[in-house]
Order: C-alpha cells, then sequence, then structure tokens
C-alpha cells in the first residue's frame, strides 16, 4: 500500500458514512447542517482535482465547485442516493460530470464567493495543494478516484494520532510515525529507543504495535465508506489497486 502522506497542513476532507449521506437527504433531520457540511468538506478537494483535470483554469473550477454543493444543497440531489446503488464516491462523481455537461450557464459565472452556506471550502488552499501535486496523465475519473483513496490515507493517520494523543503518546507517535513506511530492515532501532529513552527491545515493541493499529484503523476507515461488511475487503483492494497506480 502506498505511504500515508506528510502531516496535514489544513483539516482533513471527512470520508463519507452512509448515516452521514441518510442525514443529509433529511432537511427536517436535527444532524441536517452538520452531516452536509460534512459531506461538502468531505469532497470539496477530490471534486475540484476532478475540474481541474478537466481543463478548467482555477477561477472556473472554484466557482464551478462551489455551484456544485450550492446546487447539492438545495436541489435534492441526493435524494437519489442509496446503499444499494454503488459507492456514494461514484454517485458524486456522476453527479458532478451531469453538472458540468448539462447545468452550468458560462455565461452567468458566479461572483465569487457566491456560495451561500457555513461550510468552510478553502478554494486557495485546494488550488495551492493542486499545484504542488505531480502532473497526472491519468484521466479525470482516476484522478478524482486517487484523491478520495488519499483522503482515506489522511483520515486514518489523523485517527492514528488522536489514538495515541488520547493516551498521552503523542511524542511516541511523532517519533515513530515514519517507521509505517520504512521498509524491512531500514528503522534505525537504536535511534528510536534513544530519542523515547527506552530500550531497543521496547522500541521494537512499540513500532510493532503502532504499525498494527494502523493497519486497524485504516480498515475501520474504509468500512466506514461502505454499506455492508462484507464489502470491505474488496474495497481495501479497490484502494490499493488506486494508489498502486500513483
Amino acid at each position: 500500500m502506498s505511504p500515508p502522506p506528510p502531516d496535514r497542513e489544513a483539516p482533513l476532507f471527512f470520508t463519507t458514512r452512509w448515516s452521514l449521506v441518510l442525514k443529509a437527504q433529511d432537511e427536517a433531520s436535527p444532524d441536517f447542517d452538520e452531516a452536509m457540511g460534512a459531506l461538502c468538506r468531505g469532497y470539496w478537494y477530490p471534486l475540484y482535482a476532478f475540474v481541474r483535470s478537466q481543463g478548467h483554469g482555477p477561477h472556473d473550477a472554484q466557482d464551478l465547485t462551489q455551484e456544485f454543493f450550492a446546487r447539492l444543497l438545495s436541489k435534492d440531489w441526493l435524494k437519489p442516493a442509496s446503499r444499494d446503488k454503488g459507492r456514494f464516491r461514484a454517485f458524486l462523481c456522476v453527479a458532478m460530470k451531469h453538472f458540468l455537461a448539462n447545468e452550468w450557464d458560462r455565461q452567468r459565472a458566479l461572483k465569487r464567493g457566491g456560495l451561500h452556506t457555513h461550510v468552510p471550502l478553502d478554494a486557495v488552499l485546494a488550488e495551492q495543494r493542486f499545484q504542488h501535486e505531480p502532473v497526472d496523465s491519468m484521466s479525470p475519473d482516476r484522478i478524482y478516484e486517487r484523491r478520495w483513496a488519499l483522503t482515506l490515507l489522511e483520515q486514518a493517520m489523523a485517527r492514528l494520532r488522536d489514538d495515541y494523543t488520547a493516551q498521552n503518546k503523542e511524542r511516541e507517535f511523532d517519533e515513530l510515525k515514519d517507521c509505517l513506511t520504512a521498509g524491512r530492515g531500514m528503522i534505525p532501532y537504536p535511534d528510536k529507543a534513544g530519542a523515547l529513552g527506552v530500550s531497543e527491545g521496547a522500541a521494537r515493541v512499540a513500532v510493532h504495535r503502532l504499525r498494527k493499529r494502523y493497519r486497524e484503523v485504516f480498515r475501520a476507515t474504509v468500512a466506514d465508506t461502505v454499506s455492508a461488511a462484507q464489502e470491505v475487503e474488496e474495497e481495501l483492494r479497490h484502494v490499493a489497486a488506486v494508489l498502486g497506480e500513483g
């Protein structure tokens, strides 16, 4: 599996739990605003990258992505989404394609900042991130899938950090996190032991536990995005395949 990305400089995108989608489908739900906000934040960058990869410049891509979410909020576009109709990420990508093809009048482009919601969609940060990524030769669909998969890695790392922080082990996490991507025989256990003030044997145990916990957290993160337990293995293989293309 591809390595986790470096520490994030901005809040993570939140991957989709179907319970969140169900809440966002019901405007009468007391959790509607929170759920819809999480969905918007969660897919802002993957969809922005998709629009940019279609050939739209930064300004148009910002406006298009904002308008897409504005319509998602106001036009019941989530109503057709259902667990038995496939992955939510695919549903959302298809909705964006229809929007770009049929529902955007370029002569009536929105003024910048025209999305009237309380969802903080950071267009400047999105473009900075897009510019710092390697030039992709993949299709827009594959770019969208890859950005989504990287989101899963980011969220898993965030959960893992929270896990260690809750146990007052944040220093241990920060010292050992690079071991998650180190190859066999490449981990400098004596250095890690010295940095943590423990024996080399204790450092080896700590790294083993970190790796094991990361696998558990990543699996749970992927499980949050599917509708049934039997889909987890298939989704893990899909994520690995998508990341392996990069």
